[in-house]
């Protein structure tokens, strides 16, 4: 699965850059069968952030894990870190946008523009996408004083549909999420939203490996 970082993120500095790399989750001593690999977020400006056919190569599984994603600057296919023959490894089955729900609205053209290009190619080779929506608490007075009220608020609700709207992504792959920020210790409620969006993203990706006849 492909992990795309805040998309609706503040400007990065012009210098910087994101190394692609893939983490898996363990459960005691077994190493769950899934990697999660983590892009560097799209900016509304042409040549700031990750750049639409980058994060395409990236789910194709045509990147290697360690590229540095240089803004303004694409993975050539002649680049030491190209892969020009993924294997069924190196693909991604289902790409996740991470968003604030506090800021979806704001979100400009020129970035909703980055991604109908992904959306379309994506897409096109039956990739699903989903949207982890985070940060409810902040949107919602409601769910800020009873997160178990995710699911009546009419805030929340908007904001998936907005977040829908802009995406293009339906609005049950989309998931409200409260962010651990000033927790000192973890709590149910938090980790069954989060642990929910996780079940779900992996079931998702795993039908999407099902459907392509390769596993």
């Amino acid at each position: 699965m492909a992990y795309l970082r805040p998309i609706f993120s503040a400007k990065a500095q012009a210098d910087w850059c994101f190394q692609l790399k893939g983490f898996t989750i363990r459960s005691g001593e077994k190493t769950l069968p899934f990697i999660f690999k983590d892009i560097m977020g799209l900016e509304p400006e042409a040549l700031a952030g990750s750049q639409p056919d980058e994060i395409i190569n990236a789910v194709f599984g045509h990147v290697k894990d360690g590229y540095k994603f240089n803004q303004g600057q694409a993975l050539a296919n002649q680049d030491q870190h190209y892969i020009s023959d993924p294997s069924l490894s190196d693909q991604a089955f289902c790409l996740v946008y991470v968003i604030d729900a506090n800021t979806v609205q704001f979100t400009d053209d020129k970035l909703i523009d980055k991604l109908k290009i992904i959306r379309q190619k994506i897409s096109d080779k039956g990739i699903p996408q989903v949207v982890v929506m985070t940060k409810v608490d902040e949107a919602c007075p409601l769910v800020k004083n009873d997160l178990r009220k995710i699911y009546c608020s009419k805030k929340i609700k908007e904001k998936m549909e907005m977040c829908s709207a802009k995406t293009g992504v339906p609005m049950t792959n989309i998931f409200p999420v409260k962010n651990y920020h000033e927790e000192i210790d973890t709590e149910d409620d938090i980790d069954v939203l989060i642990l929910k969006a996780l079940e779900q993203i992996v079931q998702i990706a795993n039908d999407r490996l099902l459907d392509s006849g390769d596993y």
